[in-house]
């Protein structure tokens, strides 16, 4: 694969898209991660002087908003530091006090950090007139590993038809630093989280099902699992067919 051409068809993209809107600008959401570093690089190519990136922890591990203001740092953008703490808490403070389910819960709290974070990334994107950015890669969104109205939760996807192992190869390419290429995935939603232990398939593997349609029995079984699960989150609410 060019790089160069890729990087240079991507980046010709998000301008389109961003003249389209009407907009002038791009706003990211930085995790620390591999793919919202590839993004933002993307970004500063596309945007030098119109990019943003938020970095929005939120009871996060400490590593990642160091790791996120590297990325920054590394590529000269401009990035504002958004603490969600204490606005977590006090949202789960009063859901706590309505709720009579227990099953589920844990993951339904951990969502609603990624919720506060799109909720964010709006606000300072209406600010400046800029589009909201993803960083979702083609791996996760064929098997809805996101968060609906989260990370899922966005204007365009400059790497949605990247898998994970070609972006990968793009950080390379446009020089993210290698402690952040080297990292394991993770979405951060709790302690210890790790996108390969939660999806039961390395990337390796979900990657080589899509470019090539074959993977063995246990991986196969397990991803049309993933993809039956999250069908709703790649389409739009349906909307009843009947009328007066």
């Amino acid at each position: 694969m060019d790089y160069q051409v890729l990087t240079d068809n991507i980046v010709n993209w998000m301008r389109e898209k961003v003249k389209e809107a009407g907009a002038k600008g791009a706003v990211v959401g930085l995790s620390g991660g591999i793919d919202s570093s590839v993004v933002m690089a993307l970004c500063q190519k596309a945007f030098p002087n119109d990019c943003l990136g938020l970095i929005m922890p939120c009871h996060s591990n400490p590593q990642d908003e160091a790791d996120a203001k590297l990325v920054a740092e590394h590529f000269g953008i401009p990035y504002k530091v958004i603490n969600l703490d204490r606005t977590y808490a006090a949202l789960i403070t009063a859901l706590n006090g309505n709720d009579d389910k227990e099953e589920n819960k844990s993951l339904a709290l951990a969502n609603i950090k990624p919720r506060l974070r799109m909720t964010t990334l709006y606000y300072e994107a209406a600010l400046r007139n800029y589009l909201v950015v993803g960083t979702g890669n083609k791996s996760e969104i064929v098997i809805g590993y996101f968060t609906k109205y989260g990370d899922g939760g966005v204007d365009i996807e400059p790497i949605g038809n990247l898998v994970k192992t070609q972006v990968r190869d793009l950080a390379k390419f446009l020089g993210v630093p290698e402690p952040i290429i080297m990292k394991a995935p993770t979405a951060g939603l709790w302690a210890n989280q790790t996108d390969e232990t939660e999806m039961g398939i390395t990337y390796e593997e979900l990657d080589a099902y899509i470019l090539t349609g074959t993977a063995e029995p246990r991986v196969l079984t397990r991803i049309k699992a993933l993809i039956e699960k999250s069908e709703h989150k790649r389409h739009m609410p349906p909307i009843a067919p009947f009328t007066l």
